[in-house]
């Protein structure tokens, strides 16, 4: 029996579910990490007296990282191995928030979150493949739903600490908490994340046999007695196979899909505390209602998990994305009062974070093993330009006079897109 299958046939042990556990704060701390400058950009835009358009560039500058993060880091966690980016994404992303706290001008702050962002891609396109490769095939869509859902339990959890710092601290504070709790998590890694066995398996170094059965030994499975007879996909080859005959057309639409999503969901996630502080709040409560929105993405993203046992993941999307557009629409609304506005945060939440895990699930069943962490960084990363695009296009809207409807309505559009894409999709069975 080869390592896979029996990693795919056998109940989950103690370290595949503590490796899952540990994927899970990595995406938690990927958050916080991004929504940091979404806490402090009410602070920083006072204190530094910068236009909206500006800090629209600002609030965008970690999503550029990331696509960048993404498509080369993913690339190469398929060569050298999963575990060995995920160490290095966060020293980077640990670096690069600390940096952050002690910036003075807006190009330094500009540079300390591109290099964050390139930590948080790098990171996002690898723990989605590693965790679908700890996982076994009965909760497989499940478990990289469940590890995305962390995105928005770090914010929940960060921003409601962040919240309370804001009270206490200026936004600088905001970034000393991200640096802190992300250097918290090396030793984590270092210790009880072993790497991929599908990945040593299809890597097939001099040693690969004995790595594989000593991390079988600590799962408490079966060992087994040679390598599968698979012939080794070359390094130089994985570009090209993201576009071979069999993949581009998933390779596109997928891409497509998660970079006119994402465009959506990175408008009301980076521009809702500078909203609510416009309307007359403080940067505190605006904090709030962020934390608001995520709280409805993970209670959105936990049950689509749970019904993707019953119910194919694409169908699921199709559904939270076109819910979306609705809830974006009615978010555009004058509200009454900053109760009301917190529910209908909380309620698009649900829907447009339901649709990027369910997305993460989409490109792990979409990938081959040895494509996985590549094909997964391509689509991230080239989406990532979507998720940059959104705050920066918002900007350029409100400071051409637009009213919150209409821009809301314009980002909304991102989501409608993603729908027709993902209708083209061929069936990832």
């Amino acid at each position: 029996m080869i390592a896979e299958r029996i990693l795919d046939d056998r109940p989950m042990t103690r370290l595949q579910f503590i490796a899952v556990g540990i994927c899970v704060a990595l995406n938690a701390l990927d958050g916080f990490d991004v929504l940091a400058i979404s806490f402090s950009s009410p602070g920083i835009a006072a204190e530094w007296e910068i236009s909206r358009a500006e800090l629209g560039v600002v609030l965008a500058m970690e999503l550029f990282g990331m696509a960048c993060g993404s498509i080369l880091l993913g690339m190469i966690a398929d060569r050298i191995g999963r575990r060995p980016i995920i160490l290095g994404c966060l020293v980077l992303m640990a670096g690069g928030m600390y940096l952050a706290s002690t910036v003075d001008t807006v190009i330094t702050l500009l540079m300390t979150r591109f290099a964050t962002g390139v930590g948080i891609g790098g990171m996002l396109a690898t723990i989605n493949a590693m965790v679908a490769e700890y996982s076994n095939a009965r909760h497989r869509n499940f478990n990289v739903i469940l590890v995305a859902t962390g995105y928005p339990l770090g914010v929940i959890v960060g921003g409601s600490i962040a919240s309370l710092l804001l009270t206490y601290f200026d936004w600088r504070a905001v970034f000393l908490l991200g640096a802190g709790m992300t250097a918290g998590l090396i030793p984590a890694v270092w210790f009880l994340l072993p790497e991929s066995i599908s990945f040593l398996a299809h890597r097939r170094s001099p040693t690969a046999l004995q790595d594989i059965n000593g991390i079988l030994r600590r799962m408490g499975h079966v060992t087994i007695n040679a390598l599968p007879n698979v012939k080794v996909a070359s390094s130089k080859s994985s570009w090209r196979d993201l576009f071979s005959p069999r993949l581009a057309r998933i390779t596109t639409l997928l891409t497509i899909s998660y970079f006119a999503h994402i465009m959506t969901f990175y408008f009301i996630i980076k521009w809702i505390p500078k909203i609510v502080v416009d309307m007359g709040f403080s940067a505190a409560l605006a904090g709030g209602v962020l934390v608001w929105a995520n709280v409805g993405g993970a209670t959105g993203a936990l049950l689509l998990g749970w019904v993707s046992h019953f119910v194919r993941v694409r169908l699921l999307v199709i559904m939270t994305m076109a819910g979306a557009v609705v809830m974006i629409n009615i978010f555009g609304q004058e509200q009454a009062n900053l109760g009301q506005l917190a529910l209908i945060a909380a309620i698009a939440g649900f829907f447009t974070n339901s649709a990027v895990v369910g997305l993460y699930a989409l490109f792990a069943q979409s990938f081959p093993t040895h494509l996985r962490a590549g094909g997964t960084g391509f689509a991230i990363g080239i989406g990532r330009a979507g998720a940059a695009l959104g705050p920066v296009i918002a900007g350029f809207l409100f400071a051409g006079g637009f009213s919150l409807s209409a821009v809301s309505f314009v980002m909304a559009m991102g989501s409608l897109i993603a729908v027709a894409a993902l209708l083209l999709l061929p069936d990832p069975r």
